[in-house]
């Protein structure tokens, strides 16, 4: 098995811890390693070939930096010139396993999701290599807690008995709360993960069928006699990443293929979008409140706040549900029911020109 992690993120929701060379995938929301070295070490008990990160120029050295250490399997940071979405980040993985490999498995994950249950991830990791190696895209479905109208599902065709692989009847967007809610009690929709496993050949000749002109360029890579020396690649992947189109597999690929399964998996999993999923990671005190990172947290009439601070003392009068974070340059206070348009604030900095806030 080999192993993909997509890490060129920007994590805008995160600002302004996350910043534009150090996103979300990068730092450590919770106070320890950051989410990209938490998603490769969840990985190395499968003893997989090899590892392969694709992330963006801006954040590749750091990106190399963090993964310097872990040396009991071959890790590859690919950097890619421009941001073009998952599908082209996706084939550019493929081709280069599959000049190498071409029936290799590949797993697929995103670099900054928390995962409670990371033994379950593997085992369906695991559980899903048969159905790739028979020709599938196989998708992980999250198996919902609730009714929630911030990602998108997948529907399940559950008529054959078994736990899946299961036949995928459609992707579905993100649902207004009464679809999301009949979604819940019908059974068979999943939370789309953004995770696969699939054969390196296999996605190569499903992105042919359904995005042509992207496999295309994919073709014009001319590999060295040492496939692995990744880094004679920088100008054909720059040339590639000029032309082609940004898009998501999901929409690319997918949502047109015949061929795709899913697995359902509850393994205690976020995708961490926002300062509000930090409940969903760390386990709020008796007020409701998470505080991390800082010497000491004052509460004075105060519930239900998340703080993150640069290792100052915070103290909080008279608070509720407020979302406060401090860093050496910046100072973050919203609602935290507004946690999701932090990434206007970032949009607005860019507007304004002061980059260095970014």
């Amino acid at each position: 098995m080999y192993i993909v992690i997509l890490a060129g993120g920007s994590g805008t929701r995160f600002w302004p811890l996350s910043r534009k060379s150090r996103p979300k995938q990068l730092i450590s929301i919770t106070g320890d390693r950051s989410m990209l070295q938490r998603t490769v070490e969840r990985v190395l008990p499968l003893k997989p070939k090899r590892i392969l990160v694709i992330t963006n120029h801006l954040q590749a050295e750091e990106t190399k930096h963090q993964l310097q250490s872990y040396r009991s399997v071959p890790i590859d940071v690919i950097a890619e010139s421009a941001a073009r979405n998952t599908a082209p980040a996706i084939g550019l993985a493929a081709a280069i396993i599959a000049a190498h490999d071409p029936s290799g498995v590949m797993t697929v994950l995103p670099a900054d999701h928390f995962i409670k249950d990371e033994e379950a991830l593997r085992d369906t990791l695991l559980a899903g290599m048969h159905a790739a190696q028979n020709g599938y895209l196989v998708t992980l479905g999250i198996m919902p807690s609730r009714p929630e109208t911030g990602y998108g599902y997948i529907e399940a065709d559950m008529d054959l008995r078994g736990e899946g692989p299961f036949p995928v009847r459609r992707f579905v967007e993100k649902p207004p709360l009464d679809e999301a809610l009949r979604y819940l009690e019908e059974g068979n929709y999943f939370w789309n993960s953004g995770m696969f496993i699939w054969r390196a050949d296999v996605i190569l000749r499903e992105i042919d069928t359904h995005m042509p002109s992207l496999y295309a360029s994919l073709m014009r890579i001319a590999f060295n006699d040492d496939v692995w020396a990744l880094s004679d690649l920088e100008d054909q992947i720059g040339n590639i990443y000029q032309e082609v189109e940004s898009v998501s597999i999901d929409y690319g690929v997918m949502e047109k293929s015949a061929n795709v399964q899913v697995i359902p998996v509850e393994m205690g999993w976020s995708d961490v979008g926002s300062w509000s999923a930090l409940p969903e990671v760390v386990e709020p005190d008796a007020e409701g409140t998470i505080c991390i990172n800082a010497a000491a947290h004052v509460p004075v009439d105060s519930s239900g706040c998340l703080i993150y601070s640069d290792g100052r003392m915070v103290a909080t009068v008279g608070m509720h549900n407020v979302v406060i974070v401090s860093t050496p340059d910046a100072l973050l206070v919203c609602d935290r029911s507004r946690c999701q348009d932090v990434k206007k604030v970032v949009e607005l900095l860019e507007a304004n020109g002061q980059a260095a806030c970014l």
